[in-house]
C-alpha cells in the first residue's frame, strides 16, 4: 500500500485517502475543503498521481486555519460520533 509522509497539520485534516486496485492513490476525502497550497503539497508527495481523481470533502463550508485549530477536535469527535451511531 502507497503512503503519503503528510505533515501533521494536513494529515489530520484527512479524513480517508481512498486508493484503487493498484494501491495507487484515487481520491483524499477531508473534513473540510483544502486550499489550493494544502493540494499541492499532497498532490506533490504522491509521486505518480496518474491514477488520482482529485479531492472531496464532507462539509463544503471553507474554515480559515484559526477557525481549525480552534475546533478541529471537536469537529473530529462530532463526526465520528455521529458515523457510529448511523446502523
Amino acid at each position: 500500500m502507497n503512503s503519503l509522509n503528510l505533515p501533521w497539520s494536513l494529515k489530520e485534516k484527512i479524513y480517508q485517502i481512498k486508493l484503487n486496485s493498484q494501491n495507487n492513490f484515487s481520491k483524499i476525502v477531508s473534513y473540510f475543503p483544502l486550499s489550493e497550497s494544502e493540494k499541492q503539497t499532497i498532490v506533490s508527495l504522491m509521486g505518480d498521481s496518474k491514477s488520482f481523481d482529485g479531492f472531496g470533502s464532507i462539509f463544503s463550508d471553507h474554515v480559515s486555519e484559526k477557525e481549525w485549530n480552534e475546533s478541529k477536535s471537536q469537529i473530529i469527535q462530532r463526526f465520528q460520533d455521529e458515523l457510529f451511531d448511523i446502523d
